[in-house]
């Protein structure tokens, strides 16, 4: 039994490095100073870029009645407090952001912030625990120049508070930078030789021009950097950061996980119990949604760089389906006890395949950079665990992830129309069927482009659709020829991207005729591929130079391990002839950099959105900075007449004939209509875990207000789960409705596979020694 022998010998020699390395810290990357000492986890932080001024600093101007407290628990041990009404302070600044800190308790009443004189909200400070070094108040997007902040407190409360007291223990201003011009790419491409050339000249720009303008909007905040990026239902999306200093709040700490309201911009902080730095994530065949990897925290003690022991944590935190635009009893449940991943990982993929379950493949068992032989983790388990291949419900040994070190992290991964799955990583790619357990490689990606992390790019499953029998075409974009076997001194974040999209048919004839190489407009690294309902795929975000990462290489912007940010976005038509599918006609520029740690989706009303970029230990105002503003890419079909489904059933099964209640405006009345189902996908890290796009068999009534549909044949076509139905006429979508798809059943469990994981594994814990609090003083 050579397999069995060599999958013992590969979980021994993975038990021999941890118990190694067991006193080892779990990051092995750039720290910055402070960054790997455990404080208490409070909202006072001062970023890079930021400057702080204590309650006691002559600059701030106190009017009314005010006493001095003193407390190792304040900021610079000071605070100023007042229950007098109409008592107040005020700031003069020169930035484009403030944030007030002060205490919260049951004796603290409501304060008015005015900014430049205008009343802009209200602040209700009580709280019925006792926290020091709050956020009361915070706006980053002023315009550059001079502001004033006053504080004013009203001397009345909130029903259930004891007094009207109003403190201020520090101010942080937010000095503001402006992008510069030249380290932007706009309409240029990056060569292989790190040169600045016009397109060639058999690019037809003109090809694909669009009837109208694309519109870019700047609206709303994230409140938690948005590090990894879901649409839940037809009002929110879930974001979910690592542990860093975000200004949103919750609990009295900092948040690193929220609900966000598509329609109103609202925020709602999400509580999180464990670390979710780098962490993977996918819808179940139930609509569960789970988020997988990470590293612990111990309560309100932590640091930027204090990710636990080199074991990691196996977490596999779990969200239960939430449609409703009430969010308040939405949230996130984890038990390490009983819910968790045999093996710990990091920078792993997370892929819903067609029985509904979810494959978790790869990762990293410590936090870091370029993945290497003794961290890698190569190997892929189910969730739930599944005990196939004998290994009942422990990892399973995935040759190719060892053969593709470094850069290998994140692999694109995609469940294909057999129910077999494609991976990437690295140069490489291959086919593997899980229920034979078999690899087939597949050819090598040309010209030496690594398309994983940190060599990031990103890649697609182009449309699925029965004119062609559902035949399953890959797409890979971007990415990085860098040699991944370079020790970071050797790498610059000047070093070029890479311009190259190839494209593959899978089947044997199409695998032997090879990868199809295109060019890209610009050269990009970390881009988003979102595809659109009328079966375009739009290409935004990335950098012109450098890779993933933060503070590894030479010549960092800031800690930014990239620079030349790529501000225009490009269309990718996959049906056009070879040489005129792209275009960025019509698209607006940003003058927002989105770089690592960037996301974008679609939305169901058909716009995409794109927020996040954080190439920092933890939040920074300076360039390439923490980024919580949110952008809307509206296409050209936003502004037209659009079809519009009235009326459409929960749930679609396999094979099952459904009816949609549709009304097409006159326009469009008799043009040619089609169905499509998608997914949108679980964004992270340019991976695009489970996007698809299926056309579905369709009839439309003779008074053109019936579609009749029929769903996809079985979950290898459509993994079973939530999907995106759009009615698209003329190349222009309706808004979309929320299915499930399949029966809506749970996956299934193996009772013995899961017994045997918990029985052979153990939730990883913190080093006693960083468990301490420090004793707060009013």
């Amino acid at each position: 039994m050579p397999g069995i022998r060599s999958f013992t010998l590969f979980l021994a020699l993975v038990v021999f490095f941890s118990s190694c390395l067991a006193s080892d810290s779990a990051w092995n990357g750039h720290t910055t100073p402070g960054s790997t000492k455990p404080r208490r986890f409070t909202p006072y932080y001062v970023p890079p870029g930021t400057k702080s001024y204590d309650s006691s600093s002559p600059l701030l101007r106190y009017s009314g009645h005010w006493k001095e407290l003193f407390s190792s628990a304040y900021v610079q041990k000071t605070l100023r407090t007042t229950s007098h009404p109409r008592s107040s302070m005020t700031f003069s600044f020169t930035g484009t952001g403030i944030e007030w800190f002060g205490n919260m308790d049951k004796r603290h009443g409501l304060a008015n912030v005015y900014l430049d004189g205008k009343l802009v909200q209200q602040v209700d400070n009580w709280s019925s625990e006792t926290r020091q070094q709050q956020r009361l108040f915070w706006v980053f997007d002023l315009p550059v120049g001079r502001h004033t902040l006053k504080v004013v407190n009203t001397g009345e409360k909130h029903d259930n508070s004891k007094g009207t007291k109003m403190d201020v223990d520090a101010l942080v201003v937010t000095l503001g930078n402006k992008l510069s011009s030249q380290n932007t790419v706009q309409n240029d491409v990056v060569s292989a030789e790190g040169l600045q050339q016009n397109y060639p000249a058999s690019f037809d720009f003109a090809a694909m021009s669009t009837s109208s303008q694309w519109t870019l909007t700047q609206k709303g905040s994230t409140g938690v950097h948005a590090m990894q990026l879901a649409v839940i239902s037809e009002s929110h999306a879930i974001i979910i950061d690592k542990v860093e200093h975000n200004p949103l709040t919750i609990s009295g700490h900092p948040a690193w996980a929220a609900l966000y309201n598509l329609k109103t911009h609202a925020v709602k902080p999400l509580a999180m119990q464990s670390n979710s730095f780098c962490a993977g994530g996918t819808f179940l065949s139930n609509g569960t949604l789970i988020n997988v990897g990470g590293n612990p925290v111990v309560e309100d003690h932590t640091a930027a760089a204090d990710f636990g022991d080199v074991d990691g944590l196996q977490a596999v935190r779990i969200f239960e389906p939430c449609e409703s635009e009430d969010v308040d009893d939405c949230g996130m449940f984890e038990d390490h006890s009983r819910v968790r991943m045999a093996s710990p990982r990091w920078y792993n993929t997370v892929l819903r395949i067609s029985d509904g379950s979810a494959m978790i493949i790869g990762g990293s068992s410590k936090g870091g950079w370029i993945n290497n032989g003794t961290t890698n983790n190569p190997t892929l388990e189910y969730f739930p665990p599944k005990g196939i291949h004998g290994s009942n419900g422990l990892p399973i040994h995935v040759p190719f992830l060892v053969d593709t070190l470094n850069s290998n992290l994140f692999p694109i991964a995609f469940s294909l129309p057999d129910g077999t799955i494609f991976v990437a990583a690295n140069r490489d790619a291959m086919i593997y069927d899980w229920q034979t357990n078999t690899e087939r490689r597949l050819p090598r990606i040309p010209n030496g482009v690594r398309v994983t992390y940190p060599m990031t790019g990103t890649g697609v499953l182009l449309p699925l659709t029965p004119d062609n029998s559902f035949t399953p075409e890959i797409l890979l974009c971007g990415g990085s020829t860098v040699d991944d076997t370079k020790p970071g001194y050797e790498i610059s974040s000047q070093d070029p991207a890479s311009a190259q999209c190839s494209r593959m048919v899978l089947t044997d004839e199409g695998i032997a005729a090879g990868w199809e190489v295109e060019q890209m407009p610009e050269a990009r690294t970390m881009p988003d591929a979102v595809m659109l309902p009328t079966g375009k795929i739009l290409i935004v975000n990335g950098a012109g130079t450098g890779i993933s990462g933060y503070g590894n290489v030479v010549n960092q912007v800031g800690a930014s391990n990239a620079d030349h940010p790529v501000l225009t976005p490009v269309l990718y038509d996959p049906s056009a002839p070879a040489g005129q599918r792209f275009s960025s006609v019509g698209m607006p520029t940003s003058d927002i950099p989105r770089l690592y740690h960037s996301v974008a989706t679609l939305t169901p009303s058909g716009d995409v959105m794109i927020t996040g970029s954080n190439p920092n230990l933890d939040r920074s105002e300076v360039e390439y900075g923490t980024e919580y503003r949110v952008e809307w890419l509206s296409p050209p079909y936003l502004s037209a007449d659009r079809p519009v489904i009235k009326k459409s059933p929960k749930m679609l099964g396999f094979g099952q004939s459904v009816q949609l209640q549709v009304q097409f405006p006159a326009s469009l009345q008799g043009a040619d209509v089609k169905v499509v189902l998608m997914d949108l996908g679980y964004v992270t890290h340019a991976v695009h875990a489970n996007s698809r796009l299926v056309y579905l068999s369709s009839s439309l009534s003779n008074d053109q207000q019936t579609l009749s549909i029929s769903g996809p044949s079985d979950g290898k076509l459509y993994p079973p789960g939530p999907g995106w139905l759009y009615v698209v006429t003329n190349d222009i979508p309706s808004a979309g409705v929320r299915v499930m798809v399949g029966d809506g059943k749970s996956p299934e469990t193996d009772r013995t596979a899961l017994a045997n994981l918990l029985s052979q594994t153990s939730p990883d814990q913190y080093d006693d020694a960083k468990s301490g609090k420090d004793d707060g003083a009013e």
